[in-house]
């Protein structure tokens, strides 16, 4: 972790969603990295407590309220993050939401709720940011958090697999775009972690015949993420972009 902490300590992180799940972990690991990290999310009060938790190990993190869904709020949040942290370097763009339903009874307002955070609410979060950064001219790294079901489908998600999916051709674009400006744009997939978004599914008899279909026949812990997070947000990963890592336990390997 000593060579990680040296490429990562003096450099600026925004994390959104960062306020429960994997968002938080993910806040987390930067900071024990050496990163200063502006953690967004809608929920004050929590922003609050993991800020506190990261300055217990003598991190530095900054709260701030962000709804993704609502340009005005991104541009004030990504303005905050870089006026108390300085120029952001590294960008988790992690906030989501899911509304499982069978597809016949998903309605319009089911849809836009999940395409506006997680599809819409990615794209204006990552735009704004890579502005900031070609404004400054130093470059960066923006992670994009898809899902291992914008690559394959699960029943009662149609609009979060649509949005993922679209997640990870955005995360291409934008690469070949963002590239002249030394901004590299990749994503993780992750498989079934277990959330507040996910908790309820995996308790149910449905998530634990899933579970044992997954070939590590396990869920994903949180500590899986931590090295393909720290590889993507530093140095080491210098020369990839428009990439997708997977982190499923072999479960998108396999037949339902």
């Amino acid at each position: 972790m000593t060579s990680t902490t040296a490429a990562l300590g003096d450099r600026a992180a925004l994390v959104t969603g960062a306020s429960s799940g994997l968002g938080r972990h993910f806040a987390l690991t930067l900071a024990r990295a050496g990163a200063k990290v502006a953690i967004a999310a809608r929920r004050a009060e929590r922003l609050t407590a993991l800020a506190e938790e990261i300055a217990a190990f003598d991190g530095r993190a900054v709260p701030i309220v962000m709804d993704v869904t609502d340009a005005a709020s991104v541009r004030d949040g990504v303005a905050a993050a870089e006026t108390e942290l300085g120029p952001i370097a590294i960008l988790v763009n992690n906030a989501g939401v899911v509304t499982i339903k069978p597809i016949l009874e998903v309605s319009e307002a089911d849809w836009d709720r999940v395409i506006d955070t997680d599809l819409k609410g990615a794209w204006m979060v990552a735009q704004e940011t890579a502005r900031h950064m070609v404004r400054l001219g130093h470059g960066g790294s923006i992670i994009n958090i898809a899902s291992l079901l914008g690559m394959v489908v699960g029943p009662g998600t149609v609009a979060y697999c649509a949005a993922k999916a679209a997640v990870l051709h955005l995360t291409r674009a934008m690469a070949v775009e963002l590239a002249r400006h030394q901004i590299r744009v990749n994503a993780l997939c992750p498989g079934y972690f277990l959330s507040e978004m996910t908790e309820s599914y995996l308790a149910s008899p449905a998530g634990i015949e899933m579970v044992e279909r997954i070939p590590q026949r396990r869920l994903g812990r949180l500590e899986d993420l931590d090295g393909p997070l720290l590889l993507l947000a530093s140095d080491a990963s210098a020369y990839m972009t428009g990439t997708t890592i997977i982190i499923d336990g072999g479960q998108g390997l396999v037949v339902a």
